[in-house]
């Protein structure tokens, strides 16, 4: 019975040490990232999935200016966010920058459809232009590695995990995620970031 209550002192001390270590030096290692988060220097070490189904590797736009763009076709924010990075669309896509948009289902069911189904909305009802991937989830487990990787660079105020449909990052000419805004910033007010990352060399 002593030694019982002797071996539970011991634990309770080992770990009032380790959490001290951990959380209270400032220095200390951090966990260890994922191999993806660990191993990519840019979103250009990415190949995902467009909405049919082909891989795409974002290599691709190397030397443009993005924002990428978790999207649902059903919420409160849909017919604004759509119309404001059609806007941006079409006034700068021809001085090199990009939409990449993901749908996901994950925020109260409002992606429910198949990618064809989400492709004939956004064409048709929203009349989106730029890109539209294939349907991802971007938190848990199973988030795409995209996506771990962008919230690895910019993390949120109440955490790193994404909050609603239309958070929004803007990666540089390098594929280097240098701002994240939250699903309620309207795209019309990124527009002063996005032509300063089109204006540098």
């Amino acid at each position: 019975m002593q030694l019982l209550k002797f071996t539970n002192w011991v634990a309770v001390l080992f770990l009032g040490i380790a959490f001290l270590y951990f959380y209270g030096n400032p220095s200390a290692p951090s966990p260890p990232q994922s191999m993806a988060e660990e191993s990519s220097k840019s979103i250009y070490d990415f190949t995902v999935k467009d909405i049919r189904g082909n891989d795409v590797s974002l290599s691709e736009y190397n030397g443009k200016a993005l924002l990428i763009v978790n999207v649902a076709s059903k919420c409160g924010l849909t017919q604004t966010n759509y119309k404001e990075l059609n806007v941006l669309y079409e006034k700068y896509k021809s001085q090199g920058f990009e939409i990449l948009a993901f749908p996901c289902n994950q925020f109260a069911g409002q992606e429910p459809g198949s990618n064809e189904e989400i492709q004939e909305v956004v064409c048709t009802r929203f009349k989106a232009e730029f890109p539209v991937f294939d349907k991802i989830e971007v938190n848990g487990k199973n988030a795409a590695p995209l996506y771990k990787f962008l919230k690895s660079q910019k993390g949120g105020i109440f955490g790193d995990g994404i909050k609603w449909n239309f958070t929004k990052f803007l990666v540089n000419k390098e594929g280097k995620v240098v701002e994240r805004y939250a699903p309620t910033t309207s795209p019309l007010k990124i527009e002063k970031d996005i032509q300063n990352l089109l204006e540098s060399s």
